[in-house]
């Protein structure tokens, strides 16, 4: 999925200009539209017993959306095995014998599953805002 960042810069500054009143309306619903992406994000990590229990999602203070978390503390290897979202491999030392590297097979499960949801975010997000509008008589 390629996303144009002037356009997502154009929609965020948008988004900055509703009034408090709708915004403040907008928020349960952002994040209740989020909640797919972050149940797939956790069950695409579920061959980990710590990344989907470090996973988190939370409103954003200043504009209208949601930001995802991986807690390093809780899961330090997510970063590695999600390797940028790419599939293939990635070099790391085996239980920190930092003297020898190894290739691991990478995991990807936080991009994927932005990817994989967008589409139905995007769908419950579209209709949420036309109703909250309507509303508000915009």
């Amino acid at each position: 999925m390629a996303v144009d960042r002037s356009q997502l810069q154009a929609l965020i500054r948008d988004l900055g200009q509703v009034p408090p009143a709708i915004r403040k309306e907008l928020r349960p619903v952002v994040k209740q539209a989020a909640q797919p992406t972050l149940a797939r994000m956790k069950s695409n990590a579920s061959w980990s017993t710590r990344i989907p229990g470090a996973i988190t999602m939370r409103a954003a203070n200043t504009t209208i959306g949601v930001r995802f978390r991986v807690n390093a503390g809780r899961a330090p290897h997510a970063r590695p095995y999600e390797n940028d979202g790419n599939q293939g491999t990635f070099r790391a030392p085996l239980w920190g014998d930092r003297e020898h590297w190894y290739p691991h097979q990478a995991r990807p499960f936080f991009y994927r599953a932005v990817e994989a949801t967008a589409d139905q975010v995007r769908d419950a997000l579209g209709d949420a805002v036309m109703d909250i509008a309507a509303r508000h008589g915009l």
